[in-house]
């Protein structure tokens, strides 16, 4: 300690410097400030209310609207006198209630579940393999998806004759499977567990490989092209409660899977090696991840078909909005996504009634231009 001549005042010495530092940064903050996580908490907070809110507008909005049944203001009613102790005079009939649940709502839910994983899928992705441009189709799961229709409609011709269960749904869902785990072997067999870039050049092979066979199979079989570019342009037209029981158990175990890993991801940000160092165990959890968004993937494209750029513009979107962390970015893209998926249905059931416009051309009307906003973003930005 040193005095100051003529003011009795002591000084902490040069010599202290470090110490005196870290003396200093460890003193207590009184204040409104003390506590930053309360803000973060609070935060959360709204962007949980928030999305709770947007996922039920969204999901009403889509109940209301569509060619046919009750006036729109009449839906709401009816949804609220079917509630239990409660009773509303709607003043819909049994047919337009069969209208609203028997097709509107298992549409919404569908659509629903499918943009919730195909958002927190592409979230995931992005995050193991640190690239903001990849989408849950990286490792060749539409690809796969897309292989096993074809192979169905084209090879047994009108597959849901004479079946207790539709078979395309099923074969499309193993198919993706397949897809992804020759990828992942591929990947493997050179190196790709150490090297995410290796894993992504074997997914853009094993995708243009399953895209030839599909070709050559629809040059073959051209009287099936338009049943089969129906469902990979995707469709949500034939959506009953049936698709949302079958999918519903591996939406819930993937993403829950998902959401336990999110904190992982965030160190994953930081890179391999740095990941390492602190304790976390890449391949297991890379490998976890990947399997946990292929198979919700796999489910949800199995019967909606092929959705492009939900998996790549929600998570851009939540990113913008609410940060990059996944703490907070895993379970809002699931909100969001879900949001998504629905609102870019309506368009799809009303533009051009009483025929549909594939929900597929909808959401590429979007992500396509956005797509090309966030390239030339990133161009800027470097």
């Amino acid at each position: 300690m040193a005095v100051e001549p003529g003011t009795g005042r002591a000084e902490p010495s040069a010599k202290a410097g470090p110490v005196a530092d870290i003396g200093r940064q460890r003193s207590p903050v009184v204040g409104p400030d003390a506590s930053p996580s309360s803000g973060s908490a609070r935060g959360s907070s709204v962007w949980f209310l928030a999305s709770v809110a947007a996922v039920v507008a969204a999901v009403m909005l889509g109940a209301m609207i569509g060619p046919a049944g009750p006036d729109w203001w009449r839906v709401p009613l009816a949804l609220l006198d079917h509630l239990p102790m409660i009773s509303v005079d709607s003043g819909v009939s049994d047919l337009e209630w069969s209208i609203i649940w028997d097709i509107r709502m298992p549409r919404v839910v569908l659509a629903g579940l499918v943009g919730a994983m195909l958002s927190v899928g592409g979230a995931s992705y992005q995050g193991v393999f640190r690239n903001p441009l990849v989408d849950p189709y990286l490792l060749g799961a539409a690809a796969g998806a897309g292989l096993g229709a074809t192979l169905m409609i084209a090879l047994w011709g009108d597959v849901g004759a004479g079946w207790v269960v539709d078979p395309v749904p099923a074969v499309a869902f193993v198919f993706a499977l397949a897809a992804v785990g020759l990828t992942y072997l591929v990947g493997a067999s050179f190196g790709g567990l150490r090297s995410t870039s290796t894993l992504v050049l074997a997914g853009v092979a094993m995708v243009s490989l399953l895209t030839a066979i599909q070709t050559f199979v629809l040059q073959r079989n051209s009287e099936v092209i338009r049943e089969v570019y129906n469902w990979i342009l995707g469709r949500l037209s034939t959506a009953s409660w049936s698709d949302v029981r079958l999918v519903l158990p591996y939406v819930v175990v993937s993403s829950a899977v998902l959401l336990f890993h999110r904190r992982h991801l965030d160190i994953l940000r930081v890179g391999d090696d740095e990941a390492v160092t602190l304790g976390l165990p890449v391949l297991r959890v890379r490998l976890v991840v990947v399997i946990a968004a292929t198979l919700g993937t796999a489910a949800v494209v199995a019967v909606s078909g092929l959705i492009g750029f939900v998996g790549l513009v929600v998570p851009h979107i939540v990113r913008l909005l609410a940060g990059a962390s996944y703490r907070r970015l895993l379970p809002l893209t699931i909100a969001f996504g879900a949001v998504f998926l629905i609102l870019a249905d309506i368009p799809g059931r009303t533009l051009t009634a009483p025929a549909e416009l594939p929900i597929g051309v909808v959401t590429a009307f979007v992500g396509a231009p956005f797509f090309i906003v966030l390239l030339r973003t990133r161009d800027i930005a470097k």
